[in-house]
C-alpha cells in the first residue's frame, strides 16, 4: 500500500553506450523506390541529431520535475505520474498511454488539464491527473499473461489507494482498451469514459446491416486500415525474434519507432512535422534505457485480440462515454450500439496521438465531455 516516490537517473554509462551504438551503426542500402519504409538519409539525420544535439539530461530533468511514484499492485512495481490541480472541485482522472508511447504521451496536456486557468481554459473543467506507466512499458514491471482486463483492475485498486473513489478515465490506442474496461470493473466509481478514437468502428460483421452509402464508407476505410506495417499480426506472430534487433540496436529501435509514428499521422508527412522531435526521442529513449521494447509488446500477441486476431475496444452502457474525434453518422450508429454516447463532437482536428500533438485542444475537449458527467 506504499508509494515510494521515483526519479529518473540513467547511468551515464548506459548514455554513453547509446552514443557509441549510434556512431558504429552499420547502414542499410537505400532501396530503390517509394515508400520503402524510413528512408536511410531522413533516418541518419534523425540518428545523428539524437547522438550530438539531443539533450537526454535535459529531458530526464524535466520529466523529475513531474511527481513521480512506484507501488507495488498485483505483485508488479507500478510507476505513475500524479499532478493534483490547484482548483477546488478538481475531478480526478485518469490517463492510460498507448503504444508504441509511454507515460510521455501526456506530459504536454498534464498543465492544461491541472491549471486549465493558467492555460486560458475553463478552471471548472479541472482535474487531478494520475498517469501510470502500463506494466512492461519504461519503468512498470512486465509479466506474463498481461491483459487490458488486468490492467484496469490495477488502475481501480491504485485510484482507491490514492483515496479516490469517484473519477474519469482517458485514453487513446491501447488506453481505449483499457479505460471501458475500468467502467466495466467498478461502474459505481467510473463517472465516465473518453476516449481519443477505435469508437464505433465497422467490422465485417457489420457489412450486411449497411445501407449503399454506408458500405462505400466501409470501403474506403478499409483502404485506410489495411495501410502500413500491420503491428498487430507482426508482434502476435514472433514479438521476440523483432525485439532481439531493438533491444541490440538503437538505430533498429529507432526506425521501427520512426515508422509506425509517421503512419499514426497521416494527416502529415511526417510525425515531426506535427510532434516536437525531443518530444519524440524522449520517448525512444526511454524504450531504449528501460529496455522495454519486447516486454511492451504484449498488447499485441496477449491484450487485445479475440480468438487470437485484433478487435476493437469493447464497448459498455455502464457509465456515459465521450470521443475527442466524434466521427460519420454510420460510425456513431455504431457507437451507440455498444455505448451510452455523450458527447460526439465534429471538427475537432488531429492525427492518432492526440495528447503529444494538440495537447491544448485535447485537454479542452477532456474537459468539455467531463463537464456533461459530474
Amino acid at each position: 500500500m506504499t508509494f515510494r516516490p521515483f526519479a529518473i537517473a540513467i547511468p551515464q554509462a548506459d548514455l554513453d553506450d547509446l552514443h557509441d551504438r549510434l556512431a558504429r551503426t552499420r547502414w542499410a542500402a537505400q532501396l530503390p523506390g517509394a515508400d520503402r519504409g524510413v528512408p536511410v538519409g531522413y533516418l541518419k539525420e534523425l540518428a545523428e541529431y539524437w547522438r550530438t544535439e539531443f539533450d537526454w539530461r535535459a529531458q530526464e530533468a524535466e520529466l523529475n520535475r513531474l511527481p513521480q511514484f512506484i507501488t507495488g499492485i498485483d505483485g508488479l512495481d507500478v510507476h505513475f505520474v500524479h499532478v493534483r490541480s490547484p482548483e477546488p472541485g478538481a475531478l480526478p482522472l485518469l490517463l492510460t498511454h498507448g503504444w508504441p508511447n509511454s507515460f510521455v504521451e501526456f506530459t504536454k496536456t498534464i498543465g492544461p488539464l491541472t491549471n486549465p486557468r493558467e492555460h486560458g481554459l475553463d478552471p471548472a473543467h479541472a482535474f487531478h491527473v494520475v498517469i501510470p506507466s502500463v506494466p512492461g512499458f519504461t519503468f512498470s514491471a512486465g509479466a506474463p499473461e498481461m491483459t487490458v482486463q488486468r490492467v484496469a483492475g490495477m488502475w481501480v485498486e491504485l485510484m482507491a489507494r490514492l483515496g479516490y473513489d469517484r473519477y474519469g478515465v482517458q485514453g487513446g490506442d491501447l488506453g481505449a482498451y483499457v479505460a471501458p474496461e475500468m467502467a466495466l470493473a467498478a461502474p459505481d466509481r467510473v463517472v465516465g469514459v473518453h476516449l481519443d478514437g477505435g469508437i464505433g468502428m465497422p467490422t465485417a460483421a457489420d457489412v450486411p446491416s449497411m445501407t449503399p452509402d454506408e458500405r462505400a464508407e466501409w470501403d474506403m476505410m478499409q483502404q485506410w486500415m489495411t495501410g502500413g506495417v500491420d503491428h498487430h499480426t507482426l508482434l502476435r506472430a514472433a514479438p521476440q525474434t523483432f525485439a532481439h534487433a531493438w533491444t541490440d540496436s538503437p538505430v533498429g529501435l529507432l526506425a521501427w519507432l520512426t515508422q509506425k509514428f509517421d503512419e499514426f499521422t497521416p494527416l502529415a508527412d511526417r510525425a515531426e512535422d506535427v510532434m516536437d522531435r525531443d518530444h519524440l526521442l524522449t520517448n525512444v529513449s526511454l524504450y531504449w534505457f528501460t529496455n522495454t521494447a519486447a516486454s511492451s509488446s504484449w498488447p499485441m500477441y496477449e491484450g487485445l485480440g479475440k480468438s487470437g486476431g485484433f478487435a476493437w475496444p469493447t464497448g459498455q452502457k455502464l457509465v456515459p462515454t465521450g470521443t475527442y474525434g466524434g466521427g460519420s453518422a454510420l460510425m456513431r450508429r455504431l457507437a451507440e450500439r455498444d455505448n451510452d454516447i455523450v458527447h460526439w463532437p465534429q471538427g475537432n482536428t488531429g492525427n492518432h496521438f492526440l495528447a503529444m500533438e494538440v495537447p491544448r485542444a485535447h485537454a479542452a475537449d477532456i474537459g468539455a465531455c467531463f463537464a456533461k458527467m459530474r
